[in-house]
């Protein structure tokens, strides 16, 4: 059952420390931020605790900055929204800079809202500097709430404040059924097919390349399940990285890989895999994730490819994920998007079972009775006495082994290869785990000497 948190957007200038006082009121770095003005240009949400409850605040673009891409009235249009969503506002100036031609142009639009506006003083590092703040009075919104989003001053009678104006807050939003990240070269459609799944204009769409900055994350219910689906950069060669904002968005996005469940990989159906394409599959198959491979765009491409052709050719273009399904989609269109997504779930359950012990050996027994090891640099036979499983998410297998280096890389993958056929990972990463026996020294060890 969906859970609605009453919102709180936080909305200014640019270069006031709007994505700073999110951050500091959540506790972690979610929004990027940075000197240049105009770095954020989606709504960043998040949940918030404030007294005993919950609420969802909402970072957004800054009023009035002229974006470098030509994207300044898709950014307006996103501050609209989480104003036109919001309980109440925070509107934050800078303490230093006293009162500017753009802080009062933002209060006249705000003083036109149908809801409560708290005044919010950021960059008050000093107590001496509170007896500064009367001026701030005549943008028409009562005595300012002093903070300092970088020393987290200030933040308690802030929320204590907020929660005083915008009634009764929600209940503690329940953790996702599973969190997805939608990671991908830039522009390969990966905000659209966002938007198509959540049914909104969630984050910002268009073909400059780039667009998305920095990870969003948006919660959607989806046949009575809680969705965390994660919009990133885009990413590109590091070689090519424009400047520190695209750095920390390519951070970002590998950081959202690494807290996901399952990755969809997207790839643009009109051009060839390329060398970001196959980096950012080895990332993902290195940090052992359940990934599909979602080739957007196909009502673009399906006059020059053909749906049989294109499957070989992604296997031979991405050998070591092999093993993960392919969904065609084209997210304009909305085909294809939530099978994208129920392919992902699939693999989370595929990820979480777990194979008795003695099914197992059985099947490890078979394996190598159809192809037994063997090794030019050892003076033993290789032999694997048993198996287990270890761990789930990724499936951990362990086999103890009479000399773990006997097992040379070429026999490893037959091994892995033939376990995911005759088990029920077909689609997921295996993590495979030799271990020597514990008791017996390899040949030619040396004891250890004994303490005096």
């Amino acid at each position: 059952m969906a859970v609605s948190l009453p919102v709180v957007a936080i909305v200014g200038r640019p270069n006031v420390g709007k994505s700073s006082l999110l951050n500091c009121l959540v506790g972690r770095r979610i929004a990027i931020v940075d000197a240049v003005a105009g770095v954020t240009r989606d709504r960043i949400s998040a949940p918030v605790p404030v007294g005993d409850g919950w609420l969802e605040l909402l970072d957004t673009g800054g009023f009035g900055v002229e974006d470098r891409d030509d994207l300044t009235g898709h950014i307006a249009e996103q501050i609209e929204t989480a104003m036109a969503e919001a309980a109440a506002i925070l509107f934050v100036v800078d303490a230093r800079d006293g009162i500017t031609p753009l802080d009062r142009a933002v209060a006249a639009k705000l003083r036109r809202q149908d809801r409560p506006v708290l005044l919010v003083a950021n960059k008050v590092d000093r107590p001496e500097q509170e007896a500064e703040l009367g001026e701030l009075t005549a943008l028409g919104f009562g005595e300012a709430l002093p903070v300092s989003a970088m020393h987290r001053l200030g933040t308690r009678p802030l929320l204590e404040a907020v929660a005083e104006r915008i009634g009764p807050p929600g209940e503690r939003p329940p953790a996702p059924a599973m969190k997805l990240a939608i990671v991908g070269r830039r522009n390969v459609g990966k905000s659209t097919f966002i938007n198509a799944l959540a049914g909104a204009d969630r984050v910002i769409v268009s073909e400059v390349p780039g667009t998305t900055r920095d990870s969003v994350d948006v919660r959607i219910e989806m046949e009575g399940r809680t969705l965390l689906a994660i919009d990133t950069a885009g990413l590109r060669k590091r070689s090519k990285l424009a400047d520190d904002i695209e750095y920390y968005g390519r951070h970002r996005a590998l950081r959202s890989i690494r807290r996901a469940d399952a990755v969809l990989t997207m790839m643009d159906a009109t051009e060839p895999v390329g060398r970001v394409d196959k980096r950012l599959v080895g990332y993902v198959s290195d940090l052992f994730k359940p990934a599909v491979l979602v080739v957007n765009k196909w009502d673009l491409a399906a006059g020059r490819a053909r749906e049989a052709e294109y499957g070989p050719y992604l296997t031979r273009a991405l050998p070591e994920v092999a093993y993960a399904p392919i969904v065609l989609t084209s997210a304009t269109e909305g085909t294809g998007v939530r099978e994208a997504v129920a392919t992902a779930g699939d693999l989370i359950e595929q990820a979480r079972r777990r194979v008795p012990t003695s099914e197992l050996n059985e099947v490890v027994q078979a394996v190598t009775a159809r192809h037994a090891p063997r090794s030019k640099r050892s003076t033993r036979p290789p032999r694997i006495y048993y198996a287990a499983q270890v761990a789930t998410t990724p499936p951990t297998l362990a086999l103890t082994v009479n000399d773990v280096k006997a097992f040379d890389p070429s026999y490893r993958r037959y091994l892995l290869n033939q376990l995911r056929a005759r088990l029920p990972f077909g689609e997921v990463p295996i993590r495979l785990l030799f271990r020597g026996r514990s008791g017996r020294s390899r040949p030619g060890a040396r004891k250890p000497a004994r303490p005096r």
